[in-house]
């Protein structure tokens, strides 16, 4: 399982199962993580927009998320070091 730097990950108590193996993302690597990806695509559909309340903000990012689908997740996320890089199937 491939994750962040949060220290929420990284809970003392926090118990792994013996068949998951965590993999951290190196600190300050936002272009690693896809969720920062998605988030940068959303903001870029907003930006340079002028919104009276946050109403309106928050019913245009409800607009622009409900029209991301899953050919737009694997366009943005995929790479290929994801799938081909030996690294995954060392793990």
């Amino acid at each position: 399982m491939v994750l962040d730097n949060g220290a929420f990950h990284k809970a003392q108590k926090l118990e792994i199962p013996d068949n998951i193996k965590l993999l951290f993302l190196p600190p300050y690597a936002p272009e690693l993580n896809p969720a920062e990806k998605m988030w940068a695509r959303l903001k870029r559909s907003f930006t340079n927009k002028l919104f009276k309340s946050l109403n309106e903000i928050s019913l245009f990012i409800d607009h622009a998320a409900k029209k991301i689908n899953r050919d737009i997740v694997i366009s943005t996320c995929a790479y290929k070091y994801v799938f081909f890089d030996p690294i995954w199937n060392e793990l």
